[in-house]
């Protein structure tokens, strides 16, 4: 592609030219091959995941995969680290009950999501073995669902419901702890009711004041 206008129309202009070598990476690849990344890791594991298998599954060349991440470890970090920062969206419901009964709901219905269940596990059980990927996963999976659950104490706190010192990392636990040993743990089935004696138990745990009147 030609480039530049003439400074001197009266003198010979030597034209810019793109470098024929030049990288533009198209959005739409790069989507297939997160996709695919997240279909391969829930099929076969981080262990047995491999660039060939990511780039068939997206249909892609090899290339278009190493044009992005130089090996398969830098690609999953950051497959998966940019979905979990996008962390848990929770409108404000007006009071903590309602707001904790809609916070389990949408954890419930993550983890309970197919390629959560195979997904996670794996990656927890990896990040056993491998440093760096602990510390992303610690990063990446904490702190986005960690503003979430300070939100939900901020506001609850500025209605008056919980104390000022309440600590949004216990809220944090308290939801996420029950809901993963259950659906990526021991694998057992929860229902709607669950989800309610949770949500109360947890405002009770967090020293919930019981509303007046």
């Amino acid at each position: 592609m030609l480039t530049g206008e003439p400074s001197n129309p009266g003198k010979p202009q030597t034209l810019k030219r793109t470098p024929a070598g030049a990288a533009v990476l198209r959005d739409d690849v790069t989507e297939a091959i997160r996709g695919a990344v997240f279909e391969e890791l829930a099929v076969s594991g981080y262990g047995r995941l491999s660039i060939e298998a990511v780039a068939r599954r997206a249909g892609v060349g090899k290339t278009a995969v190493y044009r992005r991440w130089r090996s398969k470890l830098p690609m999953v970090i950051d497959v998966v680290s940019e979905v979990a920062s996008l962390g848990i969206f929770l409108p404000d419901t007006g009071s903590l009950q309602n707001d904790l009964r809609m916070f389990v709901h949408v954890v419930a219905r993550v983890l309970r999501h197919p390629l959560a269940a195979q997904i996670v596990p794996d990656l927890l059980a990896e990040a056993a073995r491998n440093p760096e990927i602990a510390e992303t996963l610690a990063t990446a999976l904490g702190e986005a669902q960690r503003q979430s659950s300070a939100a939900l104490v901020r506001k609850a706190v500025a209605r008056g419901e919980l104390p000022a010192d309440t600590d949004p990392d216990l809220a944090l636990d308290l939801i996420a702890g029950p809901l993963y040993w259950r659906l990526a743990v021991v694998r057992t089935p929860i229902g709607k009711d669950y989800l309610e004696r949770l949500a109360a138990s947890i405002g009770t745990a967090l020293g919930a004041v019981p509303p007046v009147g």
